[in-house]
């Protein structure tokens, strides 16, 4: 380099917005992420979020069992049960659903299904819902379901 200066300009386009107390937030553009990954699954977000809320219920005493939950929430006791499962996901899977990461496949119908406790094999787990059961041939239904020729 010579003994010249030289200018460098970066140009960072960001939005200025007030708040209360008279300070400002600049705040990026939305399409740029602070992780470059996608964003959060909302559904899977809000299932964690009713998830964890409910277990801190149960956990203070708020409510006694997942019936009385239930019939708290107006929802199905067998519902609640399954959502509540979602608490004993590992965190490092947690924390990928939170940041948009989790592994393809990973719905909340597949995270509904019966999983290991054991993180390690969580981890190792294929995440996707189970395709329902063929229906049985007539033959195996029984004479009083087939039909006849």
């Amino acid at each position: 380099m010579t003994g010249a200066a030289q200018m460098l300009t970066v140009r960072v386009p960001l939005v200025v917005r007030k708040q209360r107390g008279g300070r400002k937030l600049m705040v990026a553009p939305s399409s740029t992420t602070s992780r470059g990954s996608a964003p959060a699954d909302t559904t899977l977000v809000k299932a964690l979020a009713r998830a964890f809320r409910w277990r801190r219920m149960m956990e203070t005493g708020r409510y006694g069992t997942i019936d009385e939950l239930a019939a708290a929430e107006k929802i199905n006791s067998s519902y609640v049960s399954r959502l509540l499962r979602l608490t004993l996901l590992a965190p490092d899977i947690v924390e990928a659903i939170l940041d948009g990461r989790q592994q393809e496949g990973m719905t909340l119908p597949a995270l509904m299904e019966p999983f290991p406790i054991e993180w390690a094999r969580q981890r190792g787990r294929r995440w996707s819902p189970s395709p329902p059961p063929p229906n049985p041939p007539i033959a195996a239904r029984g004479a009083r379901d087939a039909r006849p020729a």
